[in-house]
């Protein structure tokens, strides 16, 4: 073989070989992780109230405390909003962190000239959804570089809520016994029968357990407390169930067949108040949070042991 041939076969073998070194697609273990997805979205300084919204679903939404979200609007008991209104979901520069964790919208009522636009007059229970605009503030009422305009008066509206899918015998049915555990204030049991299927993640974007079960299973409120969302509005949660137990204390009861109870409807331990339904996996599974202070917190560690 000529030197020429020897160097054109050479060439010809480094050739081949770079082409098998060139990287190929990865496998799922070598894919660099994003946790872009399982974080939970920045709240903005301004919220537009859209139709069935709650206070309570907007701020679960962002993983806020609702007493301060309250407080920021100047929003006080039956904590009704509007439909075209604007809410501030940023504490205002002249708030100090401190006095908004220490005081309730009832004992500290926030400045007039904080407050974003809505009416507090209206009759309602604490959970009520929100009702319809009789006109629409405009993006400045609480945006970002603006400064909330005091509310006009406006007609007393009445109060929008989307049905919960009846039963008849929920509230009066018979309440299993069920081992408690009280923490916070709360007794608290389990709410659905099954295993852990997944456990408390951090990282994940819905922070809470999933519990696996049969299609149609008994969902039951975890504590006594007061239904203030029932609806479908949450991205990711699907057909979700929150129950206020105290002001610090919330759970939430997520991707159900059927709802039960309604907005403003008081609820007894044990009590019926869902069917189980599937995730986005088509797995039969409960998704149940507790958020204390508007921060999840693992429900393990306030149910009873099994």
């Amino acid at each position: 073989m000529t030197r020429t041939c020897r160097a054109a076969a050479a060439t010809l073998v480094l050739v081949v070989l770079a082409g098998c070194g060139a990287p190929g697609p990865l496998m799922p273990d070598q894919r660099a992780s994003s946790t872009a997805e399982s974080r939970t979205p920045p709240a903005p300084e301004a919220y537009k109230v859209r139709s069935g919204d709650t206070l309570y679903s907007i701020a679960f939404g962002y993983g806020l405390d609702w007493r301060r979200v309250a407080r920021w609007n100047d929003i006080s008991a039956p904590y009704t909003i509007h439909v075209g209104d604007w809410l501030r979901l940023q504490a205002p520069p002249d708030m100090r962190p401190a006095v908004v964790a220490a005081e309730t919208p009832e004992t500290a009522p926030a400045p007039a000239a904080k407050r974003a636009t809505r009416d507090t007059s209206d009759a309602g229970g604490s959970g009520s959804r929100a009702a319809p605009a009789t006109r629409t503030p405009g993006p400045g009422a609480a945006g970002p570089a603006a400064t909330p305009v005091q509310p006009e008066p406006r007609p007393q509206p009445a109060v929008v809520r989307r049905p919960a899918v009846s039963d008849d015998n929920a509230e009066a049915a018979p309440v299993p016994a069920a081992a408690t555990r009280n923490v916070a204030g709360v007794a608290w049991r389990w709410p659905t029968e099954g295993g852990i299927a997944r456990g408390f993640n951090t990282g994940a974007s819905r922070k809470g357990i999933l519990i696996s079960g049969e299609g149609g299973q008994s969902i039951r409120a975890a504590a006594d407390g007061e239904v203030v969302y029932s609806g479908n509005g949450l991205i990711g949660y699907g057909e979700l169930i929150i129950i206020k137990h105290s002001d610090r204390m919330l759970s939430a009861y997520a991707h159900n067949r059927e709802r039960l109870v309604g907005e403003g409807q008081k609820v007894r331990s044990g009590q019926l108040i869902a069917r189980m339904g599937s995730d986005e996996r088509e797995r039969f599974v409960l998704h149940f949070e507790i958020r204390r202070d508007g921060k999840p917190d693992d429900p393990v560690n306030y149910l009873p042991p099994r």
